[in-house]
């Protein structure tokens, strides 16, 4: 794709605001921006536990890390670093099943439509930026609206 289709696509993007109202507890969640767009490569954040790369939580959310292209370190905080291997945390609400008995009634009546690419997806994330309060206090990508595929990364084109 070549820059200026990506920068259309990018001024294209939309967040979808009516997500928020399946967020488990939103109250934790600290938005630093209600619409971004951010690019990089899905990274495995379960270290070969799951084929998928992403974490199962509890509240049917997947939690799953981006490695950032360059120039974009002012999505990252001392948490992501610390606690996330340096990635941005993404999460897609209600994608797996609840566990969690206080956070049924978030995703109550709520499909996810959002697909989840394969680890090592070079991608465009778009979602609501925010700061984790509990945790290490880490940014994330949490809700997010849509994940559109780039390419393959320069280490699986080898």
């Amino acid at each position: 794709m070549t820059a200026l289709l990506l920068l259309l696509s990018i001024l294209v993007q939309a967040c979808d605001m009516t997500l928020w109202g399946h967020v488990y507890r939103p109250e934790r969640l600290l938005v630093k921006s209600p619409c971004v767009t951010v690019t990089g490569t899905i990274v495995d954040a379960t270290h070969g536990k799951r084929k998928s790369g992403v974490r199962r939580e509890q509240d049917g959310d997947c939690h799953g890390w981006i490695r950032l292209d360059p120039g974009q370190d002012q999505f990252l905080n001392e948490g992501n670093i610390k606690a996330e291997e340096g990635n941005l945390v993404f999460e897609i609400i209600c994608m797996y099943p609840v566990t969690q008995k206080d956070a049924i009634e978030a995703c109550k009546g709520y499909t996810n439509k959002v697909k989840l690419l394969p680890v090592g997806s070079h991608v465009q994330f778009t979602g609501s930026w925010v700061q984790e309060t509990n945790h290490d206090r880490w940014m994330e990508l949490h809700p997010v609206s849509s994940i559109t595929f780039i390419g393959a990364t320069m280490a699986a084109r080898k």
